[in-house]
């Protein structure tokens, strides 16, 4: 089969395309004829040698990814042949950068009618992760502003909808005016563009925003400094829920900024949720591909890149300028 392989760790230079031999569906498998692969941040970290589960080169990135089933293996019943699936697997990594990719039955789950399959390759990273932020650690309601860090990114965009559905008032936060007012056109009330409102006066804006209470709810997807300002963003029994450090730099936390408030702060990793937590990623990955299907969700895909030019989507998502998802097409028999 053609795919793309890392056989030394380094920058998106390292993405090679090759042909290896067809991986076969093993015992409690789903073997899965990939149409489109989401490319994410853990990709590009697994190419650098930065991810914390990345096994040694010679591998094949690519943790999420939809098509068709192309064969099940020994004990799997709950699937069938040609049957349209969506898939993850950041535990054991099978790769969908690939034309197949062997998983385990508890990492697919059936899609409904409605939904393409580009989209639906965009769902077990980026949306299953605000989803699961949202609805089930920071329990968010329609009572709740919520603020929602890098929102034009994937996680960043699906957040916006998730938390404007519940009936919640979603303050955007994007780096550049443009990706700001993008971010806003998904249900945001309101927006903040932080190159014009850095460090300081990005609290200060917040704060206005809320006339001085603080937001209910800050999904803080960038890390690092930023993560020390939605601490002081937070407001009187709030919740700040992190759950990626892209800024790959320390975060310097003062615990006054959130002690007195009886602030919670609740981590979140995808990967770890499933190996430590027993989270079991099905049931959440059917009910956002079935409301993308019915029209509630809107997936946006900025680029979608052929197989072959992987290196090309590296390139993009490390310079942060895309809005929404970027995604690899895998081109059929």
């Amino acid at each position: 089969m053609r795919a793309v392989r890392i056989d030394e760790f380094g920058g998106p230079e390292v993405l090679v395309p090759v042909e290896v031999p067809d991986p076969v569906a093993g015992p409690g498998q789903v073997l899965v004829r990939v149409a489109a692969a989401g490319v994410n941040r853990a990709d590009a970290l697994i190419r650098s040698g930065n991810y914390h589960r990345a096994g040694r080169p010679p591998l094949i990135p690519g943790v999420e990814g939809a098509g068709t089933v192309a064969a099940l293996g020994e004990g799997v019943t709950g699937f069938s042949v040609g049957q349209r699936v969506v898939a993850l697997d950041g535990v054991n990594a099978p790769g969908f950068y690939a034309e197949l990719a062997a998983v385990p039955e508890t990492q697919v789950a059936a899609l409904p009618d409605g939904i393409e399959l580009t989209h639906a390759a965009a769902l077990p990273v980026a949306w299953l992760s605000a989803w699961y932020c949202l609805r089930h650690l920071a329990r968010v309601t329609k009572e709740d502003t919520v603020l929602v860090k890098a929102a034009a990114s994937g996680v960043g965009s699906a957040a916006v909808q998730i938390a404007a559905e519940t009936g919640a008032r979603v303050v955007a936060l994007a780096g550049s005016p443009e990706k700001a007012a993008w971010a806003g056109e998904f249900g945001a009330r309101a927006t903040i563009d932080t190159s014009a409102h850095p460090d300081d006066a990005e609290v200060d804006e917040v704060l206005r925003l809320t006339e001085g209470r603080g937001a209910d709810v800050v999904l803080d997807t960038v890390g690092g400094r930023a993560f020390g300002r939605s601490l002081r963003e937070i407001g009187h029994g709030g919740r700040v829920v992190a759950l990626a450090n892209v800024a790959l730099e320390p975060s310097t936390v003062d615990t006054r900024d959130f002690y007195p408030k009886n602030a919670s702060i609740l981590g979140f990793q995808l990967t770890n949720l499933q190996v430590h937590g027993g989270y079991d990623p099905r049931p959440d990955l059917r009910e956002l591909a079935e409301r993308v299907a019915a029209g509630t969700y809107r997936v946006p895909i900025e680029t979608v890149v052929p197989l072959a030019e992987a290196r090309a989507a590296h390139e993009r998502l490390e310079r942060r300028d895309n809005r929404g998802k970027i995604v690899i097409a895998v081109p059929g028999e």
